[in-house]
């Protein structure tokens, strides 16, 4: 089983759209039977809350239901067992970097928006997603086009991975 997880500040808004989106999209390829996808945040602040209402409203504009999220902190230990680590913003970002036990935990973390097609030239500080907790419904609609974007990228990289282990043994 691949294993995934998103990271956000809090895991109310960004990571656990990210995780949904990336779930959605992996049944619909035809991988939910081996890909999981969860997420969580760098603080506990909002440990146990749901996620928050405009990011539910625009998941299930989408037809993704998101009623049984509940927000939790990343665990030192999932860096031994995920395979790929997603930061939404730049902060998370360096932060999971900072903490990783070794070189191998730190190459499994990416920024979520390094798999958009439309970024692969685009310097490191721009690929994070603002925190849209402080905005309104459109900053929420900005962060769903941000983490679409990098769905398909996302989708393809595991796909390959997946497949890069099967033809070795």
């Amino acid at each position: 089983m691949y294993r995934i997880v998103t990271v956000c500040t809090g895991n109310i808004c960004r990571s656990p759209m990210a995780e949904l989106m990336l779930t959605h999209a992996f049944a619909k390829a035809g991988m939910a039977g081996d890909v999981v996808v969860d997420s969580a945040g760098t603080t506990d602040w909002e440990a146990g809350r749901p996620i928050d209402e405009r990011a539910a409203t625009k998941l299930t504009e989408l037809g993704i239901e998101s009623h049984l999220h509940r927000a939790r902190r990343f665990e030192p230990g999932w860096y031994r067992e995920r395979h790929l680590i997603l930061a939404l913003d730049l902060d998370h970002y360096r932060e999971l970097r900072s903490e990783a036990p070794n070189d191998d935990a730190r190459d499994r973390i990416h920024l979520l928006r390094e798999f958009d097609p439309s970024t692969t030239d685009t310097d490191l500080e721009e690929l994070g997603i603002y925190d849209p907790w402080y905005g309104d419904a459109s900053d929420f609609e900005a962060t769903w086009r941000m983490v679409d974007a990098a769905v398909d990228g996302v989708v393809r990289y595991v796909r390959n991975e997946l497949d890069a282990d099967g033809s070795d043994g």
